[in-house]
């Protein structure tokens, strides 16, 4: 059996360097931060409602933050880790809307209808408008709202907007990839469009800023004018470090000794990241929230490897739902902590902020039915247990089924050709095709081959559609174990059909050429109104049926025209 090697390095070498230790601290070099002197005074539930603030990061690796070991600078993000509580048993999602639909609604996507890859600019979609979001939540407990940053939740009408959906104030982009200075968009050849956004209007006059430090600005400025006797929560929806690999040149020019290129430029843009989460954190303590807030720190999904990103020594990659794509950075920073400066192991997932975060305001869950989330403030303040024992990672029927799955190899009660994930307890479990499968080591030097290191080649990886790892053991997913324990393949099995049980209909609708930004102005944005109705929702139909509906032949004749002038517009752009 042929063995690969990765070109002047082994997995031996690799380990001596000791990147598979990740809680290497490295010095910080931001100032201390001071802690609460009445700290031990505190009485169990907080004397006035905390300051919330909520930083997500956008396709930051595990590996890409200082105390993971990483030789990139984020010296902010390792102080304020440092003095507060790590959450290193932590998973979000492995892709961008996923992530965001279940931190703002607290349930699966299964329970969304968001099963199904991303929510595309030109897609009728959006976060179904039944669900009650956290921060509508939060206004009811008499919260001021406010968003800065990367929406991605869908626009298509206008009921759909950040604004709508619990939001008082908002500055940001609508759709999941833009220029950090132009603010443009291209979904596809010739279909590119403006995206920056104030409140429900184009925000023309921003062009020109670089997106890290406008969201930063305006984050202080919102500080600034708000009183912090009367509670605050601030969503601050980071770009970064998501590609175009873009940032101002003199954060490059400190990672000039980068032989990779990509790695380079990623590097500069995260440790542009850390030093506006630094601002931030000056303005919460120069304009008085700091003693009285939360500061929540959480990345939306895994790395990806081939735009400068690392989830070293973890499997996978952004879009996986191996280790690499799913478990994330995660950090809670707050003089209200009990239990401060520790490393907390404790199951955490993303839906759990809803009603922690709620729990926090003093809001009412009473009135919220069929939460996935959990109120883990006491396991993170308190050190206490975990009330999460299982993740469902995802169940998507639409995803290409795996070659090899059938339901005889699911015991007659799973089909394994279907892309899921689950974990319960130390026990994960995949079927179909989970994704990118390799280790791949931090992209710091110019002789990796292009293809990286697969270990999967050293077994008969591809030939299968049912995986079985003990996470707690072997975190690294290395030694598959679903041969050795069919019983526990079987219970997880059942879970998964439990879960299934529960799902909705994948909401994913074909596109709509009236969401073209030519139609619209330039500029990205609603395009929908209430008389569309029902044919622009999008349905909660799966996408074979909605392919065999009779399209109505107003609707034929309206696609048929813009689809031929997007072809002419095309052609003059090239």
């Amino acid at each position: 059996m042929a063995v690969y090697a990765l070109t002047g390095f082994s997995l031996v070498s690799l380990l001596s360097f000791g990147y598979l230790s990740w809680d290497w601290m490295k010095p910080s070099l931001v100032a201390d931060v001071a802690t609460d002197p009445m700290e031990k005074s505190l009485p169990p539930t907080f004397t006035r409602p905390p300051h919330i603030i909520f930083i997500l990061t956008d396709d930051q690796g595990y590996h890409d933050v200082g105390y993971h070991g990483s030789d990139i600078q984020t010296p902010t993000l390792d102080r304020l880790a440092a003095e507060g509580v790590k959450l290193e048993n932590y998973y979000i999602q492995p892709i961008c809307t996923p992530s965001r639909s279940q931190l703002i609604t607290g349930r699966y996507q299964i329970h969304t209808g968001l099963q199904h890859s991303i929510i595309r600019p030109r897609q009728p979609n959006c976060l179904p408008l039944d669900q009650v979001t956290l921060p509508q939540k939060l206004q009811e407990a008499g919260y001021s709202t406010h968003m800065v940053g990367k929406w991605h939740l869908g626009f298509y009408k206008k009921e759909c907007l950040p604004t709508r959906r619990g939001f008082d104030t908002f500055l940001g982009s609508l759709t999941g990839n833009v220029d950090y200075y132009t603010y443009d968009n291209c979904d596809g050849p010739g279909v590119c469009g403006y995206d920056l956004h104030e409140g429900e209007d184009v925000a023309w006059d921003q062009s020109g800023k670089y997106s890290t430090f406008l969201y930063a600005q305006r984050v202080s400025k919102i500080l600034a004018s708000h009183s912090p006797k009367e509670p605050i929560f601030i969503y601050v929806a980071f770009q970064a470090v998501h590609t175009p690999l873009q940032s101002p040149k003199e954060y490059i020019y400190r990672y000039r000794s980068m032989g990779n290129v990509a790695r380079r430029k990623y590097a500069a843009m995260v440790t542009c990241m850390d030093e506006a989460v630094k601002n931030i954190t000056w303005a919460l303590k120069k304009y008085g929230y700091y003693d009285n807030s939360v500061i929540v720190f959480s990345t939306d999904n895994g790395g990806q490897t081939f735009s400068g990103g690392s989830n070293w020594p973890l499997r996978g990659r952004k879009g996986t739902y191996w280790e690499g794509g799913v478990r994330g950075i995660g950090f809670v920073h707050s003089p209200l902590i009990k239990r401060k400066r520790r490393t907390s192991w404790a199951l955490v997932h993303i839906t759990d902020w809803y009603p922690t975060l709620v729990s926090l305001a003093g809001g009412n869950l009473s009135n919220v039915q069929g939460l996935d989330g959990y109120n883990v403030w006491p396991a993170i303040s308190e050190g206490k247990e975990s009330p999460r024992t299982e993740i469902l990672h995802n169940i998507d029927p639409l995803y290409n089924h795996a070659k090899y799955g059938s339901l005889e190899d699911g015991f007659g009660i799973w089909n394994t050709a279907v892309q899921a994930s689950i974990r319960v307890g130390e026990w994960k479990l995949l079927t179909g095709d989970p994704g990118y499968s390799d280790w791949i080591p931090p992209q710091t030097l110019t002789n990796f081959p292009g293809s990286w290191w697969n270990l999967e080649r050293l077994t008969d990886g591809p030939r299968k559609s049912v995986w079985l790892f003990n996470i707690t053991a072997d975190p690294y997913e290395r030694y598959d174990l679903s041969e050795q324990r069919p019983d526990v393949v079987r219970t997880l099995l059942t879970r998964l059909v439990h879960y299934n049980r529960t799902a909705i209909p994948v909401r994913y609708p074909a596109e709509n050429p009236r969401a073209h930004p030519d139609f619209n102005g330039g500029a990205w944005g609603p395009w929908a109104t209430e008389d569309d109705g029902d044919e622009w929702e999008g349905g909660r139909e799966s996408l074979k049926s909605r392919n065999k509906k009779k399209k109505k032949c107003k609707i034929c004749k309206l696609r048929s025209f813009f689809r031929k002038l997007n072809t002419r517009l095309m052609s003059n752009r090239i």
